[in-house]
C-alpha cells in the first residue's frame, strides 16, 4: 500500500467511525431508498433545497463501511451546491473523492450514496 493510498484508508475509516450528515430531516424536500441488490447495503437520503441550493443532506445505511464512508464524504461535497453542479457530478469524481482503487464489487458500495443523490435530484425537479 503506497502512502496515500493509506492516508486515503484512513480517511475512509474515520468517516466510517465517525459519519458526517447522518441521520434523518424532518421538513424533507426529497427521500430515495438505494438498495445495492448485490451485497444488500441500503441507504434512505433525505435533502432539503433552498431554490437551487442544497441546504442539508442526511443520510442513515445499513451496510459496509465502505458504502457508509462514501455517503458521509459525498455528503460533505455536495453541501452547498447547486442541483446543477450536482447534476453534473461525475461517478468517477466520486471515486476520487474516495482515493482508493476499489474492484467493481466495491465500487458499487461506494456509489450507492451517488445514485441516491442523482436520483433525488431527478425526482425533486419532477415534482417542482
Amino acid at each position: 500500500m503506497t502512502d496515500d493510498e493509506y492516508i486515503n484508508s484512513e480517511i475512509l475509516d474515520e468517516h466510517f467511525r465517525t459519519p458526517r450528515n447522518f441521520g434523518k430531516i424532518s421538513d424533507r424536500d426529497v427521500e430515495i431508498i438505494e438498495t445495492n441488490p448485490t451485497c444488500g447495503d441500503t441507504i434512505v437520503l433525505h435533502m432539503k433545497f433552498d431554490g437551487e441550493i442544497l441546504v442539508d443532506i442526511k443520510y442513515v445505511t445499513r451496510g459496509c463501511s465502505i458504502s457508509t464512508a462514501a455517503a458521509s464524504i459525498l455528503s460533505e461535497n455536495l453541501m452547498g451546491k447547486t442541483m446543477d453542479e450536482i447534476r453534473r457530478m461525475s461517478k468517477d469524481e466520486v471515486l476520487a473523492n474516495i482515493g482508493l482503487k476499489l474492484g467493481p464489487a466495491r465500487e458499487r458500495c461506494a456509489l450507492i450514496s451517488y445514485d441516491a443523490v442523482q436520483k433525488g435530484i431527478k425526482s425533486h425537479l419532477k415534482s417542482r
